[in-house]
């Protein structure tokens, strides 16, 4: 563990520590040189947490565990931290559902409210929200059994029959995810996935897609960035293609995709408050359909917007700690087109561009 001389500063939890998505919150927060800080990982599994940047690290219960709150509290109470934020959407759900009990030990925290995240942590729900909003979504059939299933395929399958398949039930990376046109491979995928009542099919959208990450304090936007993917890393291991690791981003602006995206958010919560990161496919006539909303954490690339010069976990933490808000806000798309993120396995990201790939790159 780091040498850490305690002064006056601010102490922040940040959760899921070790992970590759909260160890890019904690990078963020330690890029800011404004005030002093010490930051504490909490984490459920020792040899990840021993790979989090964390001054200090706490190794807790996984949330599912029936001993997650009594440990949590004893934690908060114990420590006193001014700020705890959760980089996990199954861990905010289920700390939601005793948020009084964790304010009451004082620390704050800038969150959805509980229906707000019920509602984006199961994809189905928030797609009802989007398409009542009025907002272009593909259809969904929710699939109960085989007549749901042949319904699906009959109502709607692509040109080639093709549906999409994916779980309702929490989960990321493309969970329970599949793309066929094969009834008996549907059935034998949501039977080996114990998925009937819990899987969805839609109609199959094409492989561009879009993100858009943002972050609300009482219903107003205060900084947004979109951003786009070139393919998704280890996408071989899923039948899908779809892992939710992006190999490479793109920073990327679009008054459309900003205007749905916000749509989005306030289809889903009246008064948007924390973090809202929504995940969109084009269909084929070019529009962006939002699929998912990611509630009150932080892309894994997040640390790509902060070196590039917006860091949003620092703008979360002056607006829960300060309510102070960044000069120009709302800052809707301030980076530039293009920039590249790229990222591999046992190799740190690296912030570039085509220009200066073609600089450094020496054609053989």
């Amino acid at each position: 563990m780091r040498n850490w001389r305690k002064v006056n500063l601010a102490k922040i939890f940040v959760t899921g520590a070790g992970s590759a998505q909260s160890n890019g919150v904690i990078n963020c927060l330690l890029m800011d040189k404004s005030e002093k800080h010490e930051i504490v990982g909490l984490g459920s599994d020792k040899y990840d947490l021993m790979l989090s940047p964390a001054h200090k690290k706490i190794l807790m219960p996984h949330s599912t565990k029936d001993n997650y709150k009594e440990k949590l509290l004893k934690v908060l109470s114990d420590e006193k931290p001014d700020m705890i934020h959760f980089q996990h959407d199954k861990e905010l759900f289920i700390a939601s559902r005793f948020r009084k009990d964790i304010e009451a030990t004082g620390v704050k925290m800038l969150i959805p409210d509980n229906d707000t995240i019920d509602t984006c942590v199961h994809k189905y729900k928030s797609w009802k929200k989007f398409k009542d909003y009025g907002i272009k979504v593909p259809e969904n059939i929710v699939i109960n059994n085989k007549e749901d299933l042949k319904r699906a395929f009959k109502e709607l399958g692509n040109k080639d029959g093709t549906i999409w398949l994916r779980s309702m039930s929490i989960g990321g990376g493309g969970k329970g995810a599949l793309p066929t046109n094969d009834y008996e491979t549907a059935v034998d995928w949501i039977n080996n996935s114990e998925g009937w009542g819990d899987f969805v099919a839609a109609e199959l959208l094409t492989t561009k897609t879009v993100t858009w990450l943002s972050v609300w304090k009482d219903g107003e936007l205060i900084a947004a960035q979109g951003r786009t993917r070139s393919g998704w890393a280890h996408a071989a291991l899923s039948p899908s293609g779809v892992t939710g690791v992006t190999r490479i981003g793109v920073t990327y602006s679009d008054k459309l995709v900003d205007k749905i995206a916000q749509d989005a958010c306030r289809a889903v919560s009246g008064a948007p408050n924390g973090i809202y990161g929504v995940d969109m496919a084009y269909d084929e006539n070019g529009i962006p359909n939002p699929t998912e909303i990611n509630i009150g954490r932080f892309f894994t690339t997040v640390e790509f917007f902060a070196q590039a010069g917006l860091n949003l976990p620092v703008i979360l933490k002056d607006l829960c700690l300060y309510n102070k808000k960044p000069a120009n806000a709302p800052l809707v798309n301030p980076l530039a087109d293009g920039l590249l993120w790229l990222r591999a396995m046992d190799t740190a990201p690296l912030l570039t561009s085509e220009e200066e790939i073609n600089k450094e790159l020496i054609l053989a």
